[in-house]
């Protein structure tokens, strides 16, 4: 159940910081080409609408066995796939910040709710079906809670504000970044540039 409770406390802590965004701060710079009410709205589909869809879809076979490894899919599939996923997710974005209305704080609040609710009520070890293939609840969930934690702080840096998020989301998420870098072959490279003997080269991100 710990995947579960930290996914429901970075969830609120995610639309506690949606609320403090100020309005006037939504049609600007969010994240690459997106606007903050761009990012906001990808991080409610990917954090939150998209956990109770995925609950509603089981999975027969266990494809992925860790969440780093549903990460770490996405360095071996091919390019073409992957820039389409991009794409796709672009657009996902602008329609998820449109349908978020004059009131982002409340909408972001209600799919919170809605999605701690669904993973409230479901067995940790369901068989789902995911983007990546079938993973147990379990294991899938720190991948939305790590989406909830990086772009709480993409939105945070973005809108001026702070981001009050869970002591034990963040140590999760870094362990998962660190675990993704080992399992692709970076792992020397980020434990070196996390004990100070080397810095990462510029633009590096473990996903």
């Amino acid at each position: 159940m710990a995947a579960q409770h930290t996914f429901a406390a970075t969830a609120r802590a995610f639309a506690d910081l949606v609320d403090a965004v100020p309005v006037d701060r939504l049609s600007g710079p969010g994240l690459g080409d997106w606007t903050l009410r761009d990012l906001i709205g990808h991080t409610v589909s990917a954090g939150l609408a998209g956990v109770a869809e995925v609950l509603e879809k089981p999975a027969t076979a266990e494809d992925i066995t860790t969440p780093e490894g549903y990460y770490a899919l996405a360095k071996t599939i091919d390019p073409a796939i992957y820039e389409a996923a991009v794409a796709s997710s672009t657009a996902d974005a602008r329609e998820w910040g449109a349908r978020l209305g004059l009131r982002p704080g409340a909408a972001a609040r209600k799919f919170t709710e809605l999605a701690v609710a669904a993973v409230a009520a479901a067995d940790p070890e369901a068989l789902i079906t995911t983007a990546a293939g079938g993973m147990r609840l379990a294991h899938w969930l720190p991948t939305r809670t790590f989406e909830l934690v990086v772009h709480s702080l993409d939105i945070a840096t973005a809108a001026g504000v702070r981001a009050d998020l869970p002591v034990d989301a963040i140590a999760d998420s870094a362990a998962l970044a660190a675990r993704v870098a080992a399992v692709t072959g970076d792992g020397q490279a980020v434990l070196l540039a996390l004990t100070g003997r080397r810095e990462l080269t510029a633009g590096f991100s473990v996903i």
